[in-house]
C-alpha cells in the first residue's frame, strides 16, 4: 500500500480541517478537478480553480504558471480520488508545492461542514 505521507503524494486533508484553514489569513489554494455538469449539481463554495480533468488540453499548458510556493494547494473531485490522481501528478510537476488531497471529496464537505451544497 502507498504511503499518503510520502514524498511525491498528496496530503490527506479532513472537510473540518479544511473548514479552519480556509478562515486563515493565508488560506490555500483551492483547485476542484471536477467536471463542469458536476459543480452545476455542488459547487464548493468560495474562490476556487476549476480545472476539469476531461479539458486538460485547454489549461495545461499554463497551469504551472498559477501556482506558487508560498500558498498550500488544496485538491478537490467528489470522492477524493481523482484529486488524489491530480495530486499527485502536481507533485510530480513542482515538488516545491505543499499540496493537500480534500478526503471524501465535496461529498464529505456536504455532510461535515457544509449540508447546503447537494450530495450527489
Amino acid at each position: 500500500m502507498i504511503n499518503p505521507d510520502a514524498a511525491g503524494r498528496p496530503k490527506p486533508l479532513s472537510a473540518v480541517n479544511l473548514q479552519h484553514l480556509l478562515e486563515d489569513a493565508n488560506p490555500p489554494r483551492i483547485v476542484d478537478v471536477r467536471e463542469d455538469q458536476e459543480l452545476a449539481v455542488a459547487a464548493f463554495p468560495g474562490d476556487v480553480l476549476h480545472l476539469p480533468l476531461s479539458a486538460a488540453d485547454r489549461w495545461m499548458d499554463d497551469l504551472l504558471d498559477q501556482f506558487n510556493g508560498d500558498q498550500d494547494v488544496v485538491v478537490v473531485c467528489h470522492a477524493g480520488v481523482r484529486s488524489w490522481q491530480f495530486g499527485c501528478w502536481l507533485l510530480a510537476q513542482r515538488p516545491d508545492l505543499t499540496v493537500w488531497n480534500l478526503e471524501g471529496g465535496i461529498d464529505a464537505w456536504s455532510q461535515q461542514v457544509d449540508p447546503g451544497v447537494p450530495r450527489y
